[in-house]
């Protein structure tokens, strides 16, 4: 297996891939670029009607999933087995906004579904989808945000939960690599989504430009066609996408490293 560090490019020709979250935002740009690349999508998402119409226009499937459901998940990845009869790229990237805080606005309810949506859907998809990826390799790529990388005070349980699906990262990366599994995400700042829209003047009086959702995509696009794995790329407006580099902590080990 070449280094993590190499970016060598692979065709997505024929691949088939599952996006969670697809129906909109970054999920819907990266069914697209898959979709251009020559792979066969299959989008799986809670909104039936615009999933439908994201799988239409890509020539694609659709999967009715609620990612924080472990059966669902497992159901989406078995649809995509009798569809196609593999599964090669996935891209775990439904995510939502908590809408409360830890004090007196603190909503437990709120507060489970954001965790439910935004790591339990990164980890129940991983676990549904590994046995057909190992069976002859593949890529996962999870949505993490920069909120994952800095502090974000206005929503401390979306950073937490971002946090927490980079820490993840960092630690399946190299765990999966003997499988032939390689497992990345990616850190967008503010970028072109459903949620963008509660702090859309915000942003324009702050004179903080919005990201493409293509932008995303394409960085997805990139980490499915290298060879990295446990990286986790920061993206921001006017920057090319990059790994974040986790200066002074000590990387993980494999077993072979010992």
């Amino acid at each position: 297996m070449p280094a993590w560090g190499a970016r060598e490019v692979s065709s997505l020709e024929g691949k088939v891939a599952l996006v969670t979250g697809g129906a909109n935002g970054i999920g819907r740009a990266t069914c697209h670029a898959l979709a251009e690349a020559g792979a066969r999508v299959v989008v799986a998402d809670i909104d039936e009607t615009a999933g439908r119409e994201v799988a239409a226009s890509v020539g694609g499937d659709f999967v009715t999933c609620n990612v924080s459901s472990l059966e669902h998940n497992l159901a989406a990845v078995d649809t995509v087995l009798h569809l196609h009869g593999t599964l090669d790229l996935i891209h775990l990237n439904a995510g939502i906004l908590s809408g409360c805080g830890i004090g007196e606005d603190f909503d437990p309810d709120r507060y489970r579904r954001i965790v439910g949506v935004n790591l339990d859907g990164i980890v129940f998809g991983t676990h549904a989808a590994l046995p057909a990826l190992k069976r002859h390799g593949g890529a996962i790529v999870a949505t993490a945000s920069l909120a994952g990388l800095t502090s974000v005070p206005g929503d401390p349980f979306y950073a937490a939960t971002k946090h927490a699906v980079v820490g993840l990262t960092r630690a399946l990366g190299p765990a999966l690599v003997a499988d032939g599994v390689r497992f990345n995400a990616v850190c967008p700042s503010f970028a072109e989504t459903d949620m963008v829209a509660v702090v859309r003047a915000e942003l324009a009086a702050s004179r903080i430009p919005i990201i493409a959702a293509g932008t995303v995509a394409d960085a997805v696009l990139d980490l499915f066609r290298g060879d990295a794995a446990g990286e986790c790329w920061f993206i921001q407006y006017g920057r090319p996408a990059a790994p974040f580099e986790f200066r002074g902590i000590p990387g993980a080990r494999t077993a072979a490293e010992g």
